[in-house]
């Protein structure tokens, strides 16, 4: 199980998942911004030379973070995160992994990313007898430009907009653009910033399943890639590659909007333990 989950985690920073690809090759080929097209092209040797030679994509292998679908019929509930927490160790050696888990008083590095709380896993119980793993890698400095607004509900959906449009304009470059964004709406400040990381793992170009959801992703993707900030912060027509938006029920009296921001690696990985110890990793 250890091992299955070191692949699925070495799968997620050596091999960007191919709609990532794909959207990245196609803002190439419509961008007349040298500059910009230079960067992708950059961009998509490092793909390639990570895909390869099976190293990672870009040297800020991230955070951990896992969610974690437990069916509460498996029997391997027990063991989960003990096996989480061993293969983020044997990962770090074996791919290797950047140690990026700091202590926040001493500024200490553990060496081998664990931590208090770390690596992040996020659980949900769900029916049956299999659990589901989704690996996301979160880059720290696509992070550090991540936010939360709490609204007044008053503002709604236009000061959603415009929460999220100001944020991008603000961080240029910093989160190493083309990005994806992840926005979570409703909940409270806590749950709107973990749908807004969830959204992260759906595919680009997935849209929503509700349509008027699905119209203000696209609204959104256009406002922000019209800011012409381009990839690396250096000017173009792609600022962004897509834009996720999750939603649930809120309390009248606010509007939690959490949004999330994913550099142009935007890696991911699955894995699914079935009951009898049968192991499935794919991307």
């Amino acid at each position: 199980m250890i091992d299955a989950i070191v692949e699925a985690i070495r799968l997620a920073v050596t091999r960007i998942p191919d709609d990532v690809v794909s959207a990245l090759r196609e803002a190439y080929e419509r961008e007349d911004n040298d500059v910009a097209r230079f960067n992708l092209g950059n961009i998509l040797r490092a793909i390639e030379i990570g895909r390869t030679e099976s190293i990672p994509v870009c040297q800020d292998t991230g955070t951990l973070t896992f969610f974690v679908e437990a069916g509460v019929e498996s029997p391997f509930l027990g063991e989960v995160k003990d096996w989480l927490v061993e293969a983020t160790r044997k990962a770090t050696t074996e791919i290797p992994l950047r140690p990026n888990a700091v202590d926040v008083l001493t500024g200490e590095n553990s060496g081998d990313n664990t931590g208090k709380d770390v690596p992040v896993i996020h659980w949900e119980l769900v029916p049956g007898d299999a659990i589901r793993i989704a690996v996301l890698p979160k880059g720290g400095g696509s992070e550090n430009c991540s936010a939360l607004a709490m609204l007044t509900p008053g503002e709604g959906w236009e000061g959603v907009k415009r929460f999220v449009v100001e944020r991008i304009k603000a961080c240029g470059g910093k989160p190493c653009p083309p990005v994806v964004l992840g926005i979570g709406v409703g909940g409270g400040a806590d749950y709107s910033l973990l749908l807004a990381k969830k959204a992260l793992l759906r595919r680009v170009g997935e849209r929503n399943p509700d349509e008027r959801i699905a119209e203000i992703e696209g609204e959104l993707l256009e406002e922000i890639n019209a800011l012409g900030v381009g990839p690396m912060g250096m000017g173009g027509k792609t600022t962004a590659l897509d834009v996720k938006i999750e939603v649930t029920h809120r309390h009248p009296a606010s509007f939690p909007v959490g949004l999330i921001v994913q550099c142009w690696a935007n890696r991911r990985a699955f894995v699914r333990i079935k009951p009898d110890g049968r192991v499935e990793v794919w991307q």
